[in-house]
């Protein structure tokens, strides 16, 4: 079964509780090695994404990304909204104007907004950034793609959450984080925590849709 409008409002909506329900804890990863706002942020991002959705006109599910990219971009303070927003966007477009996408093109939409994150944040690997979750879950969702999406995005939301957890021992070299030098060793990134978790909440909704 492929995804439609409906599947990605639903996955935007989880998501969103998510974020709620994570927020302090987001706050204080970021409190850690960064400036504390990420999880006001984010929170703050996709509550307008999902007073967005109650309005929307969008009929399919790159119109509904495109709608969230530009929500974040000009809802979501820091480094979070166009990062996050650019990655929305990219995957957006390359879902286009279908109405209904399967896994493979839902794997390529992840792989577009990987590179629209690197390209916007010039991170790569092993720099402690969202990248490092997002890295892991796209080459987990292309292994998978011959799978069913809810399958698919289960075992992307696994990689992903593995790939946050990674960066607590890794030395940040992009972001605010980096100014602290070797002392930011020891900590989970944020940026790789909200990653995984709208990951994951991504991946519930498509299993609950497919019941």
């Amino acid at each position: 079964m492929g995804c439609t409008a409906e599947g990605i409002a639903g996955a935007l909506r989880a998501a969103a509780e998510v974020i709620a329900e994570h927020r302090v804890e987001l706050i204080e990863l970021d409190r850690a090695i960064g400036d504390a706002d990420h999880g006001e942020n984010m929170h703050r991002g996709f509550t307008a994404i999902v007073s967005a959705l109650d309005t929307a006109a969008a009929d399919n599910p790159g119109a509904l990304l495109k709608l969230a990219a530009t929500t974040l971009i000009s809802k979501v303070g820091g480094a979070a909204g166009p990062l996050y927003g650019t990655g929305f966007l990219r995957a957006a477009t390359a879902l286009g104007t279908a109405s209904e996408v399967d896994s493979v093109a839902v794997a390529a939409a992840l792989r577009a907004a990987l590179e629209g994150v690197q390209a916007r944040g010039k991170a790569v690997a092993g720099d402690k950034t969202m990248v490092d979750a997002l890295i892991p879950a796209v080459s987990a969702a292309e292994a998978g793609a011959d799978a069913d999406i809810a399958t698919m995005l289960e075992a992307a939301a696994s990689a992903a959450s593995g790939g946050a957890q990674s960066t607590v021992d890794m030395v940040a070299r992009k972001g605010r984080a980096s100014y602290l030098g070797e002392r930011s060793a020891g900590h989970l990134d944020p940026g790789a925590r909200s990653s995984a978790l709208i990951l994951g909440a991504f991946a519930k909704a498509a299993s609950e849709a497919a019941r």
